[in-house]
């Protein structure tokens, strides 16, 4: 008997079995392998929004796909007695690690993951929770966190967003030793390699503004803004105001695309490299007026907006 994959939408989850799908068509996970190759080879639970209902969500998909080194404190429903920090990154991808001092730090980046990215957080906290000082979580897998499922929706305190401090570095991986000692050559060598691969990133901190990032590659700089509206709605927005002509930020910062990350679009801008990120604030604020006064129409979109609308869609591309 063919083997089943659930895949869970916003509206709740569906089941499909893979004999009825073509199992040579991309998984609908996002991870750009075949359907096969990936969900399709056993019974997980894809999870197309993991984290949908929660205050945080724009902050968790900016940090699990393109936030180099952040960290922010895990507002939970009932505080642990040591802190718990979700982080971008740990060495090594782990999932979870668990300091001397008993703090523990959820990791985003991860090397492997389960359909529901929200779950293996769970999962890793839960392992965190009775681990020892010192230990290190390299994958949520099979044993991990087991007992009744517990997601990041079930122990964020409601209504609470991500207070995020963004990193140039990745120093805050060792914690300072009180007498002085210099971390080990390893962990040296690791942080140097990590810090070598960073993407320069700021937040764009304007008035109705959230999640919406500045980063240089190097060759071009980019506005990348995670928007936490459905898909269709925002699409519509957005091909309302390219028909107008108002989708670029300035005259120069034209917009480049839109990407898709775990339910959420994230509209991308290309912008000048020489210009400060403090300078895209206002350009930046202009555009949210504008943006959220076209979220406000429900209008039937005309044949210009609906042309608009179907070539945004046609350039969108799925991370993971």
């Amino acid at each position: 008997m063919a083997k089943k994959t659930r895949v869970r939408t916003r509206e709740g989850a569906s089941q499909h079995s893979a004999s009825g799908e073509n199992p040579r068509r991309p998984c609908p996970c996002g991870s750009g392998k075949r359907y096969k190759a990936c969900h399709g080879a056993g019974d997980d639970v894809i999870v197309l929004r993991p984290f949908e209902g929660l205050a945080a969500e724009s902050d968790l998909v900016a940090m699990r796909e393109f936030l180099p080194s952040a960290t922010a404190p895990l507002p939970l429903r009932q505080p642990l007695d040591v802190p718990v920090t979700i982080v971008t990154v740990l060495p090594g991808a782990s999932a979870a690690l668990v300091r001397p001092d008993g703090s523990i730090m959820l990791g985003m980046q991860v090397q492997t993951r389960s359909g529901d990215l929200s779950t293996d957080l769970g999962k890793a906290l839960r392992w965190a929770q009775s681990a020892e000082p010192g230990s290190a979580l390299p994958v949520v897998g099979p044993g991990i966190g087991d007992g009744d499922p517990v997601r990041l929706q079930d122990v964020l305190e409601p209504g609470a967003t991500l207070d995020l401090t963004l990193h140039p570095d990745f120093s805050w991986w060792v914690v300072p030793s009180e007498d002085g000692t210099e971390p080990a050559a390893d962990v040296t060598a690791a942080i140097e390699r990590a810090n070598a691969v960073i993407l320069p990133t700021e937040a764009v901190l304007a008035d109705g503004v959230r999640s919406a990032y500045w980063v240089d590659t190097g060759t071009k700089a980019h506005l990348r803004w995670v928007r936490p509206e459905p898909e269709e709605k925002l699409l519509a927005a957005l091909a309302r105001l390219q028909a107008r002509g108002e989708l670029a930020l300035t005259e120069e910062a034209r917009f480049a695309g839109v990407f898709r990350a775990h339910g959420l679009l994230v509209p991308v801008w290309d912008l000048d490299r020489e210009l400060h990120p403090k300078e895209w604030a206002d350009p930046v604020a202009a555009f949210a007026a504008r943006l959220d006064a076209a979220l406000a129409e429900d209008a039937p979109l005309s044949d210009a907006e609906r042309r608009a609308r179907d070539a945004l869609a046609g350039k969108q591309i799925t991370l993971r």
